[in-house]
């Protein structure tokens, strides 16, 4: 079973040579940590930066240079800053080749719901509309199930939605899944993990075709 830095590794699998990628909140901004060596990645943050790197060392902070989480970030050489409206510009212009985000929820036909539990205070969708909306490849990190271990694959999300049909790939603690037309398609499992564990925890359909290997982190 793997822990969020483990899931952060397994989709930093993901990004490949010349990728822009965009880090959501949670999960996903662990990824720059772990792109693999050799490769050049530019990472987007919605609120206006080209260029991340990983965090900062604790001391090495710069309040003024954050993400869309509102966490520390570094930035890499010839980094750039630039206001909402370019930064919109780039995900709505289909200039982002991947898109990594958390979930609350994935249904096995691909919605996402990931900005709202009815009943609590958000401040907004935030950009995460706008991501789901243009992007042609997103890839969720999340966990396989909520704290009381009820299955966060479904076959229909039951909160508010903030995308239809737009996930390809969902990386959990347990598994790693493509969404197809037939429902989630596992791909790989995590250390530890058996097939009978991740269909014990999937509410959505689940393919199983052949041995699935195990994850390599």
């Amino acid at each position: 079973m793997l822990d969020k830095v483990g899931i952060a590794k397994r989709i930093a699998q993901e990004v490949k040579d010349g990728y822009y990628v965009n880090l959501g909140i949670g999960i996903p901004t662990l990824v720059a940590n772990y792109v693999p060596d050799g490769l050049e990645v530019e990472f987007q943050s919605e609120n206006g930066v080209l260029g991340m790197g990983p965090f900062p060392f604790e001391g090495d902070e710069d309040p003024d240079v954050i993400n869309a989480g509102k966490q520390t970030i570094t930035t890499l050489p010839g980094a750039s800053f630039f206001n909402s409206a370019t930064s919109f510009g780039m995900i709505r212009g289909q200039h982002v080749d991947l898109t990594i985000l958390g979930a609350m929820e994935v249904a096995e036909n691909g919605d996402i719901a990931n900005w709202k539990i009815p009943g609590k205070m958000v401040k907004g969708m935030g950009g995460a509309m706008d991501l789901v909306a243009s992007a042609e490849n997103i890839i969720v990190a999340m966990m396989h199930t909520n704290r009381a271990g009820v299955s966060k694959l479904l076959k229909e999300c039951t909160l508010p939605l903030t995308g239809v049909n737009c996930i390809t790939k969902v990386v959990t603690n347990l598994s790693v899944l493509e969404i197809t037309d037939q429902g989630f398609k596992l791909l790989e499992r995590a250390p530890g993990v058996s097939v009978d564990d991740i269909k014990a925890a999937t509410d959505g359909t689940l393919i199983v075709e052949g041995d699935i290997p195990e994850m390599v982190i």
